[in-house]
Order: C-alpha cells, then sequence, then structure tokens
C-alpha cells in the first residue's frame, strides 16, 4: 500500500490497501499504519487525521481522487463524513461490501484464533440491504431533539432518515415525543414489532436510577418466529435485523442436532428463541437450561415456553450457572454479547466435556479470539457461515459448528 508524503494542516494524499476490523482500510504514511474510514480498497483518497495513536493514524475520506467501480452513490442520506455513523459502507455496492466482511473475518480468524477460512458473507434473506432494520435506539440532545450520533462524537444528526429502517418507523417520533421529558441524557427506544406496530419508550437515568417511560405504544412488543409469539419488552435484546431470529433459529437447530431426551446449554439464551428451537425435539425426557443475565430478557420465555416444562429458564451470569451445573450437556449454544465469551465461559464448556457446540459471534476479532480458545481445548471447526446481517455497515454475525475431538 503506497502513500504519498504530502502531510498538510492535518491531511494526507494515501492509497487505501486492505480492509480492516472495523469499517476502515489500511493505509501508510512514512512507515506509519493509517486506518482509513470512508475508503475503498485501492482507492487513492485526500484524506483529514481524526486521531494520532502513537505507531498509528485515524483519517477519513475528504476527497476521492481515484475511485474503485464498487463505489456508489450513497444508500444512505444521513450517512458519511460529517454525517451519521449509522451507515459506515453505505457507499459501497452491497455485493462488494460482503466481500470485504470475508475478507476481514478471514484475516481476523487468521491471525487471532489460529485457523484457517476462506468462504463468502452471505445475505441474511432477500429483503435486501436497506429497510431491514425494525428496532433503534436515539440520543436526545440539548436541545430536546432526538437523533443519531455522528462516529465517535456525542453530537447528533436530527435528519433521521437512517437508510436501515423501514419508510416510515421514524415518522412523528419528534412530534409525539414532544410531550415527555425529553431532556439530554434521555434515550428513546423504538420497535416495530410482527404486528406492524410501532412502540416508543424513553428511558432517562439520573443519580444511578433508570426511570422508564411509554410514550407511543406498549412497553413489550409482539415478536414471533413461527409458530411462536413473544412479549419482548422494547429496552430488551431483539435481533435488529427483521429475518434474523428467524434464520438464525433454524441454524441453531440444524447444527445443534437436538434429539429426544438430550441436555442442551443455550448460554446467552436472551428471550429463549433458540431454546424454543430446541426444547422441542429433546421432548420431556430432555432438559434444556437457558441462561442471561438480563431479569428484562428472562421474563419473556416464561410465558413463551410455558408449554416446554423440560426447559429450565435462568436468570444469573453464564460462568456462575454452567459452572454449578452438576451433568454437562451433549450440546453447547453460545450466543455472547460482542466481547465474546471469553477464557473463563469457554474453560468450563471444556472441562464439562461438551462435545458439540454451536457459537455465534457478532464482532469480528471476539469471534476469532473464542474460536482460538476452542481449539486449544482440542475442539476442531466443523463449519463456519458468515451473514451480512447488517447491511450498509461494517458489522457482521458469524456462526460456527464446533466438535470435540475423540
Amino acid at each position: 500500500m503506497s502513500a504519498e508524503a504530502s502531510l498538510s494542516a492535518g491531511e494526507l494524499t494515501l492509497v487505501a490497501g486492505a480492509p480492516a476490523n472495523g469499517g476502515s482500510c489500511v493505509a501508510h504514511h512514512e512507515g506509519r499504519v493509517v486506518f482509513v474510514r470512508y475508503a475503498l480498497p485501492g482507492e487513492r483518497v485526500r484524506v483529514r487525521v481524526t486521531a494520532d495513536r502513537g505507531s498509528y493514524w485515524h483519517a477519513e475520506v475528504v476527497e476521492v481522487l481515484e475511485a474503485s467501480a464498487d463505489r456508489t452513490e450513497s444508500l444512505c442520506l444521513i450517512a458519511g463524513v460529517d454525517g451519521a455513523g449509522c451507515c459506515d459502507l453505505a457507499f459501497a455496492a452491497p455485493e462488494a461490501v460482503r466481500t470485504l466482511k470475508a475478507q476481514v473475518v478471514a484475516n481476523q480468524l487468521e491471525r487471532l484464533g489460529g485457523h484457517h477460512w476462506r468462504g463468502e458473507a452471505e445475505p441474511l434473506s432477500d429483503s435486501g440491504a436497506t429497510g431491514w432494520r425494525t428496532r433503534v435506539r436515539l440520543a436526545v440532545g440539548a436541545d430536546a431533539r432526538p437523533g443519531f450520533h455522528r462516529y465517535h462524537s456525542d453530537e447528533l444528526v436530527t435528519d433521521l432518515r437512517c437508510a436501515q429502517l423501514p419508510p416510515g418507523m421514524l415518522d412523528g417520533v419528534a412530534q409525539a415525543c414532544s410531550a415527555a421529558d425529553l431532556s439530554p441524557a434521555a434515550q428513546l427506544h423504538i420497535a416495530l414489532d410482527d404486528d406492524g406496530r410501532r412502540h416508543v419508550v424513553r428511558t432517562l437515568r439520573r443519580g444511578g436510577r433508570t426511570t422508564t417511560n411509554v410514550v407511543q405504544g406498549n412497553y413489550e412488543a409482539i415478536q414471533r418466529v413461527a409458530p411462536r409469539s413473544w412479549e419482548v419488552p422494547v429496552t430488551a435484546f431483539w435481533q435488529a435485523h427483521r429475518d434474523a431470529a428467524r434464520v438464525y433459529s433454524g441454524l441453531v437447530a440444524e447444527w445443534a442436532q437436538p434429539g429426544t431426551g438430550m441436555r442442551v446449554w443455550d448460554l446467552y439464551g436472551g428471550v429463549g428463541v433458540f431454546a424454543a428451537a430446541l426444547g422441542e425435539p429433546v421432548g420431556e425426557s430432555g432438559r434444556v437450561l437457558t441462561v442471561d443475565t438480563s431479569r428484562a430478557s428472562t421474563r419473556a420465555p416464561r410465558a413463551a415456553l410455558a408449554d416446554l416444562p423440560q426447559v429450565d429458564i435462568v436468570c444469573d451470569s453464564v460462568r456462575r450457572a454452567v459452572a454449578t451445573q452438576k451433568a454437562g450437556a451433549d450440546v453447547a449454544v453460545l450466543d455472547p454479547p460482542r466481547s465474546g465469551a471469553g477464557r473463563d465461559v469457554i474453560g468450563l464448556l471444556a472441562v464439562a466435556g461438551v462435545p458439540r457446540i454451536v457459537h455465534i459471534g457478532c464482532e469480528a476479532a471476539a469471534f476469532a479470539r473464542d474460536i482460538g480458545l476452542y481449539l486449544g481445548h482440542d475442539y476442531a471447526v466443523e463449519k463456519i457461515k458468515v451473514f451480512d446481517a447488517f447491511p450498509l455497515t461494517h458489522h457482521t454475525e458469524c456462526v460456527a459448528l464446533l466438535t470435540r475431538k475423540v
């Protein structure tokens, strides 16, 4: 990757190289690595340095001097340099974005996980690159107007036309909230549920205490993965992409291979979508333990899975819940937060001798580190799928099937 040595008032002219984890491309200037946002590999760009980290810099594109054939008109009206941080790859063709995501995951797995993988990032469904998100959180500015944050900034963009959202999802939100206490530090949680209803909930944290008020609709939204329905708090976790819960649930059931009488651990189980897919095939002679730290999340499956007495719902840390199990499991499914499952939890799975694991990760580096930990405990990677579950952004969802070596 070449660079022209023209540093003036914090600006450089560079040629962008390979994609890096986090949405940037790697370039070099006089031996220093520069992570460039809003560039594509091979582009010659003029950039503004935004942060000096000593051995490397962060920069963003000011002008594209020689564009990639994969560059397009931005699909998001509010994203980009000096815009909202929502759709950081909206300027690239969706199929090109998937190629970049696959390259990033492959690189992270090689570097951090010690595992060689070459594959493609798949569309999650045929829903397209826009209008896929059904849950969003807005911040509230000093002027009491809701908006999206600029990248790594407290400043807000109050134009709400993010391309991830279905048309009309945020229409009238500011007006609907005008009578509410939209003081700075408030947040708005908006969900479009599977009945097509919009729900708006305001949260405000003051003095270590969080208050919650329903502005529109209900506190709980109806979400469905056939044939079941969940009443999920608008402030709790549910997959952002309208098709994600259905696709992941089907894949987990296929790869986990639950059968009659089996013991299954559903770790970081949220509202129990995977517990439902696993609980039915194990039958009443089997057991499914679903664990999550969120009280709001673990309340939802108690109603949704009431007909599955074989499912035990626990609100606790995954590490503590697994450590206290007297019997092991035939299969474990993990869907940890962005930071990954980590050394302690994966070590406990290995000590318990769980022979089959389905591991889901929403951050490439953390996913790769977890894969490396499994390999260190004599697990083998059988399959990996990478989903473009967050179109227009650099984010991915990765799923791995691992089996214990005999």
